[in-house]
């Protein structure tokens, strides 16, 4: 748990899984500035219409989806297949829901979550006399 954010990185668990399509949690890193949480995370084969991301009270939720075109033939091997993404993360009040951004590019999803000023540090003028 990070000291200022209070953010709870969530360990990676088991996923209910089928046959037809496993869900996995996908490896993320988290970052913190002065303006906002940062959570990186690895979905490849995703595409924006797929992902959904969910900000409910002080949790954040990641869900996506790969689906790989069909291939003609007997499949011999299974390593590389449908494939559900999930991840659920404690966030700290005083997040900007409404300036919530996210960004996917080859395969990593960047998703900005920006401090309410009540969150951000400040400096604290001093006056004399």
């Amino acid at each position: 748990m990070s000291r200022e954010t209070g953010i709870v990185k969530s360990e990676p668990q088991p996923m209910a899984q089928s046959a037809e399509r496993p869900a996995v949690a996908p490896p993320c890193d988290i970052y913190e500035n002065a303006d906002e949480i940062l959570v990186v995370a690895d979905v490849p084969g995703a595409v924006p219409e797929t992902i959904e991301i969910n900000l409910d009270k002080n949790e954040l939720s990641i869900t996506a989806r790969r689906e790989l075109p069909a291939v003609e033939g007997s499949l011999l091997a299974a390593e590389h297949r449908d494939r559900d993404f999930r991840r659920r993360f404690a966030v700290p009040g005083g997040i900007d829901a409404n300036r919530i951004t996210a960004d996917l590019r080859d395969g990593v999803l960047t998703l900005h979550l920006p401090k309410s000023e009540a969150l951000k540090p400040r400096q604290i003028a001093v006056r004399a006399g």
